[in-house]
C-alpha cells in the first residue's frame, strides 16, 4: 500500500492512528529515543490496514529523524556557542510542527513538515 496514493477522506480510524502517530513523538520525553522509536513502533503495525496512516506515519518519522539530525549537529555547534541558542529553537520548532502536523491529521489532510528530509 505504500504506493498507493490515497485521495478519499479518512475514516475516523485512520485519522485517530495518523494522529496519534504524530504525537508519539513527544514519546521522546519519557523513553530516550522515543521520538523516533514509538512512531516507528506505530507505522510499522498500522501501515497495512490504511494508506493514510502510512502516508502520516511515514511523514511523522521522516520529520521525527529531520529533527534528531539537526539536534546531533546542534550539539556539535555548541562547541563554538552557537549550538546553544540552536537546541531551544530547534525543540520549539518541532513542538510546533507536531502539534499542527497532529491537528491537522485528525482534519484527514495529508499534512507535509516543511524542511524535512524524505528517507523513507
Amino acid at each position: 500500500m505504500s504506493d498507493e496514493i490515497y485521495t478519499g477522506t479518512p475514516d475516523k480510524e485512520a485519522r485517530t492512528w495518523a494522529l496519534v502517530c504524530h504525537l508519539s513523538a513527544f514519546g521522546g520525553f519519557i523513553i530516550p529515543f522515543g521520538s523516533i522509536i514509538i512512531p516507528l513502533v506505530i507505522w510499522l503495525l498500522k501501515r497495512e490496514s490504511h494508506p493514510f496512516i502510512d502516508d502520516q506515519g511515514r511523514e511523522a518519522l521522516n520529520f521525527q529523524i529531520t529533527v534528531m539530525l539537526m539536534v546531533f549537529v546542534a550539539g556539535l555547534l555548541c562547541l563554538i556557542v552557537i549550538g546553544i541558542f540552536l537546541l531551544p529553537a530547534i525543540g520549539i520548532y518541532a513542538a510546533i510542527m507536531t502539534i499542527i502536523a497532529a491537528v491537522r491529521a485528525n482534519d484527514g489532510v495529508r499534512y507535509r513538515y516543511p524542511y524535512t528530509l524524505r528517507l523513507l
